[in-house]
């Protein structure tokens, strides 16, 4: 092969775009800034020109056209697939997984679209009560609620701009936008998701990330993300809104998480780590994976975490701490018992540069010894995170 065709590329990004958006490629555009060349974006537009409950509307998400303009982009080589539209936000989550797997199936190459990154992002998160900024006419966004709570997320809807026509989406003010996202971030909304790719959200999230301490997810932003991620970027750079910057890493966190409460069996598996340069610290952990019906304690701060007895045993030892009772010590933390019913537990140190950076816990609620099978798990996730986190 020619010295030419050797050279290392950018990743290349392709986007199914709605042939009314005037938003998502300048915005991508820009978002891309921050990847130093490591990436580009390339469209194919597809007929979208109006967002309603009706037939006339929902044929235009008809995947023919999708799976056409995909295999003209799979003829630039992309190394992944996007439809950057929300429109399974309303007509149903189903709908785009069909279309995600009939992209890969058509071209070999991976897929995914901007209502699934957006539900990534919120498992990457943890996110169960999700505020929700969007353009659209009230019985649309009365779909969108009703869709995301299928998905095992409520939502907070703040008052819907009222329009149908897509193109005029991009016509509404940033400023506009920005009200919107802080009236979504009330009653308990543990992040706020702009859902259409046309509309100016992506670069207010930073600025009002900061003001409502809770994550903003743009659409553009989140579908962008997940592409780099799914297509092995890792994306992680700054100025534009937490998901850029941390969501890969609390997607492999979670993902780790997941494995070992699947391997081990157990109710509760949560990561606490230190990383104030990804917005982490032990007091709230970075992850975690539940049984149905155990209670999250994901955003329980109410404990000085390096002064518990259990972490101070980890501090000095440096080794996993295995407990199939809390009869001896180190004992827990009352709460841990008394209010989230913990009968046994182990603890894995995850260590950096010498320091205990964080710890991995795995919670039983009943007694239990644990086998060397869940003891092997725990140190295959231990191992698996260290090598993950940013040196």
């Amino acid at each position: 092969m020619s010295e030419l065709t050797d050279a290392v590329r950018p990743l290349r990004v392709g986007m199914l775009t709605p042939s009314s958006n005037t938003t998502l490629e300048p915005v991508t555009y820009g978002l891309l800034h921050g990847s130093a060349g490591a990436a580009t974006a390339h469209f194919a537009r597809v007929p979208v020109t109006r967002i309603a409950l009706d037939a006339g509307s929902d044929a235009q998400f008809d995947p023919e056209p999708m799976l056409a303009a995909a295999e003209q982009l799979a003829d630039a080589k992309v190394d992944v697939l996007v439809w950057n539209g929300t429109s399974g936000s309303w007509l149903g989550v189903e709908r785009d997984r069909a279309l995600a797997a009939a992209l890969t199936a058509g071209t070999g190459i991976p897929a995914t679209t901007s209502t699934l990154a957006l539900l990534d992002a919120c498992a990457a998160y943890g996110v169960r009560r999700l505020g929700l900024a969007l353009p659209y006419t009230r019985d649309v966004a009365d779909a969108i609620v009703a869709t995301y709570a299928k998905e095992g997320v409520d939502c907070v809807l703040a008052e819907p701009f009222g329009e149908a026509d897509n193109e005029a989406f991009a016509r509404i003010p940033a400023a506009a936008v920005a009200r919107q996202i802080e009236a979504a971030a009330t009653d308990g909304a543990q992040a706020v998701a702009v859902v259409c790719t046309n509309v100016y959200g992506a670069f207010e999230a930073e600025r009002l990330e900061r003001a409502l301490d809770i994550p903003v997810f743009d659409s553009v932003t989140a579908t962008l993300w997940r592409a780099l991620d799914l297509a092995g970027a890792r994306p992680s750079w700054a100025g534009y809104g937490q998901l850029l910057r941390d969501g890969s890493l609390r997607a492999r966190i979670q993902q780790v998480l997941t494995e070992l409460l699947r391997a081990t069996g157990a109710d509760r598996t949560t990561f606490r780590v230190d990383l104030p340069e990804h917005g982490l610290a032990v007091d709230l952990t970075a992850g975690e994976a539940l049984r149905p019906g155990v209670r999250s304690i994901r955003r329980d701060a109410s404990l000085d975490q390096r002064r518990l007895n259990t972490v101070e045993w980890l501090e000095a030892e440096r080794r996993p701490l295995v407990q199939p009772h809390f009869r001896d010590a180190p004992h827990p933390p009352q709460a841990l018992t008394d209010v989230y019913g913990v009968r046994a537990q182990m603890l894995s140190p995850v260590q950096s540069g010498g320091a205990l950076t964080g710890w991995i816990s795995v919670h039983s609620m009943r007694e239990r010894a644990w086998a060397p099978a869940d003891t092997e798990a725990l140190a295959t996730a231990t191992a698996e995170l260290t090598a993950r986190l940013p040196r």
